[in-house]
């Protein structure tokens, strides 16, 4: 008899507006999922405690190992470690660390002048998670700015990851999302004169990402989320990343799961689709979805479903492919 598939139900659907858990403790939640969670601080090279967790499945044999990449103000610790359960009730251990200023890691608040470090930090505590799990297939999942981390991560590990999940990936930032035309061409003036300013005027990014309300309100109830202006040094990396990765999308070889919201305002569709349509990947799909906003955890239950659905298929697709001999 053929073993059952793993529940496709995102956890996302045990919360409410008025906590992640929906009124149970982290605790009883992890027991309900049948996961293992271990968090800890991990010493980077330039001596800052970074937060990091992980996530196993009880009790079932191992598929592979999914580093974790979230995005930008936001942290492995909310609606991005609902979304590491998942994956890991689908058979994988996942991996997931909080960046520099972000979640519960040192560092000015939603401050990152240089992606470099912040790249060098993944790969550290990444290289340590597989070689924790010798032999599994291990693939990148992100969202957001974690897609060009995650693109990042490839260009310097070429032969490391099996595969890689992009979600509503910043490729490129979104005109509507954009600082006005002057503030944009003398960002890097302001950047070197005050370089942590909370000057660049965009829409706080909850507000323009997550449709469903009720996920919404959760994800500005986030204690460690910044809702403040992106600072300038900030705001012009975020820009300077996606003119380097536009430039690069050739040199991108691996596997590829590229899903996007087509009404994404904050990182722009058009930009996935460069992306895809210029990647040397053989083995690259994209999905980009009709009507559906930056956040995709963000939307209905049946586009959650949907959407995330489609991301396990490929994951236990690609591990299964990854195991076999050639």
């Amino acid at each position: 008899m053929a073993a059952a598939e793993p529940e496709a139900r995102h956890p996302v659907e045990d919360a409410n507006a008025e906590g992640l858990f929906g009124g149970l403790t982290r605790e009883q939640f992890y027991e309900k999922h049948n996961i293992i969670h271990h968090e800890s601080f991990m010493q980077n090279k330039r001596g800052m405690n970074i937060f990091t967790q992980s996530w196993h499945p009880k009790d079932t044999p191992l598929k592979g190992l999914v580093g974790v990449v979230h995005g930008f103000t936001g942290s492995a610790n909310w609606f991005v470690q609902l979304t590491a359960v998942s994956i890991a009730k689908q058979g994988f251990c996942a991996y997931a660390l909080d960046h520099q200023g972000h979640g519960l890691s040192d560092g000015l608040r939603a401050h990152i002048p240089d992606i470099n470090p912040v790249v060098d930090d993944c790969i550290q505590f990444f290289d340590s998670a597989r070689d924790s799990n010798p032999g599994l297939p291990a693939f990148l999942y992100s969202e957001s700015l974690g897609g060009a981390i995650a693109l990042l991560i490839h260009l310097r590990q070429r032969d490391a990851w099996t595969g890689a999940v992009l979600n509503g990936a910043m490729c490129g930032i979104s005109a509507r999302f954009k600082p006005p035309w002057p503030l944009e061409h003398l960002l890097s003036v302001v950047a070197w004169v005050v370089p942590t300013w909370q000057i660049v005027p965009t829409k706080a990014i909850p507000n323009v990402s997550f449709k469903v309300e009720w996920k919404r309100e959760l994800a500005i109830k986030d204690p460690h989320r910044s809702m403040s202006r992106p600072r300038a040094a900030t705001g012009l990396e975020l820009l300077r990343i996606c003119r380097e990765l536009q430039s690069r999308f050739s040199e991108v070889v691996l596997p590829l799961l590229i899903v996007h919201g087509s009404d994404d305002v904050v990182c722009d569709p058009e930009c996935v689709r460069a992306l895809y349509d210029k990647a040397g990947s053989a083995d690259k799909t994209l999905r980009v979805h009709e009507g559906l906003w930056h956040q995709l955890v963000g939307e209905s239950k049946e586009d959650v479903d949907k959407v995330f659905g489609e991301v396990y298929d490929w994951l236990r697709d690609r591990a299964e492919k990854a195991k076999q001999p050639e």
